[in-house]
């Protein structure tokens, strides 16, 4: 068990690391027009591709990394829902809305 907590330690500075670098080289962007439609279909197909990563890094007993591509998925919808790509209903539960 201490091995497999190792690996879950190990992984999870992986992700503070890659976040946190990440958060330290974002800048606003100037705003640009954009297709909506394909920004839209760009998310769901990205939140799409996470899920099934999900789902592969689980059935091969990794499940750390499952669930980090979980998160990323559900992050690529919420992000879509919250910019306004896709129609949540207001739906709060499943995503930061309203």
């Amino acid at each position: 068990m201490d091995e497999i907590r190792s690996v879950t330690d190990q992984k999870l500075n992986k992700y503070f690391d890659v976040t946190r670098r990440a958060l330290t080289k974002v800048k606003i962007a100037q705003e640009k027009k954009i297709n909506w439609k394909t920004s839209a279909e760009d998310f769901l197909d990205m939140a799409s591709r996470y899920f099934q990563d999900a789902e592969h890094f689980q059935k091969k007993g990794d499940i750390v990394t499952a669930f980090a591509a979980l998160n990323y998925a559900h992050g690529w919808l919420d992000a879509g829902a919250r910019l306004g790509l896709f129609d949540v209903d207001h739906d709060s539960e499943l995503f930061t809305v309203d």
